[in-house]
């Protein structure tokens, strides 16, 4: 996708639901094959990311590795989704991103197959855009924190880097026991 079809993207306004619905009712292809099952995911708070190999924020890969490296024992799940939506900054082919990901990154959290998450976007990523207090990704990067009860708690944008103090106190508070004496 070049910067024109990329400035067309910004021409599309994402209709706002009122109420919150269910992230983990859907289903999304992975990198190196099979499906993953949302559902599969509920209990525990997920941060879901649009990413791209060929991106001046690609280098946010290394911080979001770290994350899952130091809250994935607590609980915390990530997904990365592939996308080629802005300027083209993603590679062809399921297996230039897998080997680009782990040679350059060490990236061991879940990736999807390439899909798109703007342009005509992937159920997954549409429902992500319409909910309440959120938006769909305005380039790579964008960064959407589920609960365990597949409700958003928070949509980070691209210039917010991983370790931010806004995305780690969202995910301690994501983690923390919601019982009656917590």
């Amino acid at each position: 996708m070049g910067l024109l079809s990329t400035a067309k993207l910004y021409l599309h306004r994402t209709h706002t639901l009122d109420e919150p619905t269910d992230l983990y009712e859907h289903e999304i292809g992975l990198l190196e094959g099979g499906t993953l099952d949302l559902r599969e995911l509920r209990g525990r708070p997920t941060l879901f990311v649009n990413t791209a190999s060929k991106c001046g924020l690609t280098p946010q890969f290394a911080g979001l590795q770290q994350l899952y490296d130091t809250y994935g024992e607590r609980g915390l799940q990530m997904v990365g989704t592939p996308s080629g939506d802005f300027a083209g900054q993603e590679f062809s082919s399921d297996g230039e991103i897998a080997a680009f990901c782990e040679r350059n990154y060490g990236v061991s959290f879940t990736i999807t197959e390439k899909a798109s998450v703007r342009a005509d976007p992937h159920p997954l990523w549409s429902d992500l855009a319409r909910q309440p207090d959120s938006g769909p990704p305005a380039w790579n990067f964008t960064k959407y924190l589920v609960g365990g009860d597949g409700k958003l708690i928070a949509r980070f944008s691209s210039k917010v880097a991983p370790d931010a103090p806004q995305v780690v106190e969202a995910i301690e508070a994501a983690l923390k026991p919601k019982g009656r004496f917590s």
